[in-house]
């Protein structure tokens, strides 16, 4: 199950999808457990500390600092984990509407994590990115 990794493929079928709810990053000291019931949906270490996404009501509940919120875009194509520009050409396009993005690969699909109250903004930008490369 390799995944696409034709550039116009990718870009013209991505079928970007928001995903409900707020999201929101939060760090913990690398040696840390992760509190129970915090149900992050990424999770990745650095010597520095923890990062977390975890939905913002768990995290608040938690009493952790929460940074970034965000909402989930999801591109609803199998990109190969080696397909080469797929991720630019999106935050390149992001970008010049002036808005920030941390993309997360996964096996299956990229998901983007959008400023929550631009979310509708980004889905809109990347469904006109997708229409345009299918022309």
């Amino acid at each position: 199950m390799a995944g696409e990794t034709d550039l116009k493929k990718l870009l013209g079928a991505m079928e970007p999808e928001l995903l409900a709810g707020v999201h929101v990053f939060v760090t913990l000291p690398a040696d840390a457990p992760v509190p129970e019931n915090l149900e992050p949906v990424m999770l990745f270490r650095e010597r520095e500390g923890t990062t977390l996404i975890v939905p913002e009501d768990r995290a608040r509940a938690a009493g952790l600092e929460a940074v970034f919120r965000c909402r989930i875009v999801t591109l609803n194509i199998h990109s190969s984990l080696e397909a080469v520009g797929f991720l630019a050409a999106i935050t390149t396009r992001l970008a010049a509407a002036g808005m920030g993005v941390n993309p997360v690969s996964a096996f299956y699909h990229d998901h983007l994590f959008v400023p929550a109250d631009r979310a509708e903004e980004a889905l809109a930008i990347l469904e006109r990115l997708a229409e345009e490369t299918r022309r």
